[in-house]
């Protein structure tokens, strides 16, 4: 019997097991171990002990339900929401602010260690929402048929599959997103399937239906700061606001530089976006629909390299990896880079990083998404003096 087959055949499906967790990875689920086998279980907090019952098994690492805490940490803490630990949209409401906080830093250092070679140390404190309950402006609701109980489930999907759970009410949505899920309960869709989506529109700023705009009004201004603050470390005029949306970042930053462009593939974002600058009298700048990969290389020839900063706030996949070349090889003085997902991030930090082309200042964590696995990242990057990427 080799050793694989002896890993592959030591545990099986259904399986209860008692682990210490003595991590937590990054998307949530606690890290227990038996020898070198690795097993995942959400819900959990560093340090207890907890019995499991395997779900999932595979030769190096297995999955886990977990079955009762044996010995609690004193991290844990009551969950608000009666839904914790079906729905999928929360992992750590079963852990005081304070450890969250601490896990998500933890979590971002060793990514960036793990993806991008980069020393822990340039990961700032995650800065806290002042807000962890109560602070989503949009949530998206579904609905599925329940044959068994001959109804309509109507909320968000669980955890552990892809049924969705009957909800009434989301403790981390603006209490009037809860009152909305009560109004579209009462005005059910026709069938299952469908998606509705809940929203509260910013103050002050025009936003579509369907354009993009932070979820966390709360923590927002923190957000302009950080950004703003990497800004002012260097002395650029110019500033390119790629991936756009309505224009937020450029418009709040646009007293700060001479001039701005930006740069977004949802066209009616961007009517919007023009519509905010002229709603605030903001005329250094002007907004262009289309794809960033597309409209880059051109918007970097308009201005000086040596005094222009861009701010690239990409999907959460980050960006492809021709932009990432042409901003390596013709790119300007300061990259800002704003981010929903650290391991893409890191990525893609990488590649602009390599050979010298770029130097990572500082990455500072914001937690626009408490009680959740996610977090917003600003990362600060300055062109090296003599670096051009190849």
């Amino acid at each position: 019997m080799t050793e694989n087959d002896q890993i592959e055949t030591a545990h099986r499906l259904g399986d209860e097991l008692v682990l210490t967790i003595d991590d937590i990875a990054f998307g949530g689920e606690g890290v227990g171990r038996i020898n070198d086998f690795v097993v995942f279980v959400p819900f959990v907090a560093l340090g207890e002990q907890v019995k499991v019952v395997l779900t999932e098994v595979k030769k190096r690492f297995a999955r886990a339900k977990l079955l009762s805490v044996l010995k609690p940490s004193p991290d844990r803490v009551t969950p608000e929401c009666q839904y914790f630990g079906q729905c999928g949209g929360c992992q750590y409401q079963h852990l005081s602010y304070e450890r969250q906080l601490t896990i998500k830093h933890k979590q971002i250092s060793d990514l960036f260690e793990r993806i991008g070679g980069f020393a822990p140390g340039v990961v700032r404190p995650v800065i806290p929402c002042p807000q962890p309950y109560g602070y989503r402006n949009r949530i998206m609701i579904r609905s599925q048929w329940n044959k068994p109980a001959q109804k309509l489930d109507i909320g968000y999907i669980r955890h552990d599959c892809q049924l969705v759970v009957d909800i009434e009410e989301c403790k981390i949505a603006e209490p009037e997103l809860s009152a909305q899920i009560l109004n579209v309960r009462r005005n059910p869709p026709k069938k299952g399937g469908l998606k509705v989506t809940l929203r509260l529109p910013p103050k002050d700023w025009d936003l579509p239906t369907d354009s993009f705009f932070q979820n966390n009004f709360h923590l927002l201004p923190r957000l302009v700061d950080a950004v703003a603050e990497c800004l002012a470390t260097k002395s650029t005029d110019f500033l390119v606001d790629a991936y756009c949306g309505v224009g937020f970042f450029s418009l709040m930053l646009a007293d700060r530089v001479k001039s701005f462009i930006g740069v977004e593939v949802d066209m009616p974002a961007i009517k919007a976006a023009r519509t905010n600058a002229i709603r605030r009298q903001i005329v250094n700048g002007e907004f262009f629909a289309g794809r960033t990969e597309d409209f880059l290389e051109d918007i970097l020839h308009r201005f000086p390299p040596a005094q222009t900063a861009i701010i690239l706030d990409p999907p959460r996949t980050g960006c492809p990896p021709e932009s990432l070349e042409l901003l390596r090889r013709k790119g300007p003085a300061q990259i800002i880079y704003v981010s929903c997902h650290p391991a893409t991030l890191a990525r893609d930090l990488n590649i602009l990083c390599r050979e010298n082309v770029f130097n990572l200042q500082r990455v500072v964590p914001l937690d626009m998404f408490p009680q959740t696995q996610h977090v917003e990242c600003v990362a600060d990057l300055h062109r090296v003096a003599g670096g051009t990427g190849s």
